[in-house]
């Protein structure tokens, strides 16, 4: 082994020893820092049932993400992720274990390489899936999310806790599909990506390698865009089976494919309030990514292609020993025509594939739009028999209604007749004779009313006049009387004269 060789197993021995992975214990509710991870703090909340262990994965003193393992399976049941990028794909690929999965009593606080749990572990792969068991296998150890641990460009270090069995071609499918939506689809429209919350999951089949790892029927993921006013949640699924195109799904339909249907974000990451603009455009970038996908299944290899055109092109080589100095100058000669035919022919496929794409692209855009328009007009004459059909049904109620009023108001008046006439017969006949003749009799004694007044103002005068006389009378007898009793005689006669 070379100074380099070492200087690069040193390096990675030193970055391992800054990985940690706390073992969150069943007591604790959630995955305690890691819960920073999940939307509004809260875990994906399901029934579960088998035994899970709960994995707070930090690097560097820091809590980088959180994991969800199947000791069954050997194998994750989901990891969760924010504002994370997926790693190169081409980078050579690490993976280590954790020590407290097989040993619980272990001190070992810390990830490490396989070839050193060894001789610390007595029970190493009870529990965990280790790199031996994918030697020999058509299966290598794929990352859910390839979130890369280190900043080497050479090595990437990945926790085998994060991993799943997958095919060579499954795996750069997979990775090819995460880089694409990532950088031109979720991170684009939620921000600078700070309020994106990622879940990676797999669902296990009846598979496993060497009956120790099971092989997932399909993996999974939503994320979840928590901007305020404009948020939105969506999943992803593929299947490992054949080529199968990455699908997009509502995560409401996601989290029914899951085993345990748990909920995966709290309140569904805001449904009430999600932007249905950008969940468009994600899907327009998400068919884009499918339509490449497709295209590249589709077509043959180019380094093949490129072989065959060039051995039919060349001459027939001779053996190294009997090439004559003529072959050669020929083949000199002949090299950069063979070249210039191979540009051509590659800016030629590569114009018709452009052409295309964009005649590909102008049918769905022109689709697209007859079915927005079919649509719309669709909606509106329904809506327009709608509102006329509640008008029609409406009449007759209505008509009813306004009878129905006609009808009360015909039954009061009858009833206030009905009372009156009641309250008449109900009056004797000789309150109703004195009644009638009341006007006969007023006038009647108007004459015998003024008379009797004018005798009573007569009386009245009388007895003033009769008053009077009396009263001058009495005073005249008083005064003789008085006369009388001084002496004074006086006698009258008949003419009067004293």
């Amino acid at each position: 082994m070379g100074w380099a060789r070492w200087l690069a197993l040193g390096g990675l021995l030193a970055l391992a020893g800054q990985l940690q992975a706390r073992l969150v214990r069943q007591p604790d509710a959630g995955f305690a820092e890691c819960d920073a991870f999940f939307h509004a703090g809260t875990p994906p909340a399901g029934p579960a049932s088998e035994p899970r262990l709960k994995i707070c994965q930090r690097f560097r003193g820091a809590a980088r993400f959180a994991t969800l393992y199947s000791p069954g399976h050997r194998c994750p049941v989901f990891s969760a992720f924010r504002a994370a990028r997926p790693a190169p794909g081409q980078a050579e690929q690490r993976g280590l274990l954790e020590p407290q999965i097989d040993d619980p009593d272990s001190s070992l606080e810390e990830m490490i390489e396989e070839a050193d749990a060894v001789a610390s572990i007595s029970s190493l792969g009870s529990k965990q899936a280790l790199n031996a068991d994918y030697l020999d296998s058509d299966y290598e150890s794929g990352q859910l999310f390839p979130f890369s641990l280190s900043s080497d460009l050479q090595t990437t270090i990945f926790p085998l806790t994060n991993s799943v069995p997958m095919t060579q071609s499954f795996r750069k499918r997979w990775h090819m599909n995460l880089n694409s939506l990532m950088d031109r689809a979720l991170i684009p429209h939620c921000g600078n990506g700070e309020d994106l919350f990622i879940i990676t999951g797999a669902v296990p089949s009846d598979s496993r390698i060497k009956d120790r790892v099971t092989v997932p029927e399909f993996v999974w993921l939503a994320a979840c865009c928590a901007v305020p006013g404009g948020g939105w949640a969506m999943g992803f699924v593929k299947h490992t089976q054949g080529n199968d195109i990455i699908e997009d799904v509502m995560v409401r339909d996601l989290e029914k494919l899951l085993p345990s249907k748990p909920q995966l974000f709290r309140d569904n990451c805001g449904e009430a309030e999600q932007d249905t603009e950008k969940m468009k455009k994600i899907l327009e970038v998400v068919n884009q990514v499918q339509d490449e996908e497709r295209s590249v299944q589709s077509q043959k290899s180019p380094l093949a292609s490129t072989r065959s055109q060039r051995s039919a092109l060349l001459p027939p080589e001779a053996p190294e020993g009997g090439r004559s100095l003529l072959a050669k100058v020929l083949g000199f000669i002949a090299t950069p025509f063979i070249k210039l035919f191979q540009l051509i022919y590659y800016l030629v496929i590569e114009v018709l594939k452009n052409i295309l794409y964009l005649l590909w692209f102008v049918a769905k855009q022109v689709i697209s739009g007859i079915e927005n328009c079919l649509y719309r007009m669709g909606t509106a004459a329904f809506s327009y028999l709608m509102a006329i059909g509640e008008e029609l049904v409406g009449i007759p109620w209505k008509v009813l209604k306004v009878v129905a009023k006609i009808i009360r108001a015909v039954l009061r008046i009858l009833c206030c007749l009905l009372k009156a006439v009641c309250r008449v017969l109900s009056i004797p006949l000789r309150v109703l004779v004195d009644v009638a003749m009341f006007p006969v009799h007023t006038v009647g004694t108007v004459p015998f009313v003024c008379r009797d007044i004018a005798l009573g103002l007569g009386g009245t005068l009388s007895l003033l006049f009769d008053t009077a006389f009396g009263t001058v009378g009495s005073l005249f007898q008083i005064f003789f009387s008085v006369l009388k009793r001084i002496g004074y005689k006086v006698t009258f006669d008949n003419s009067g004269e004293v």
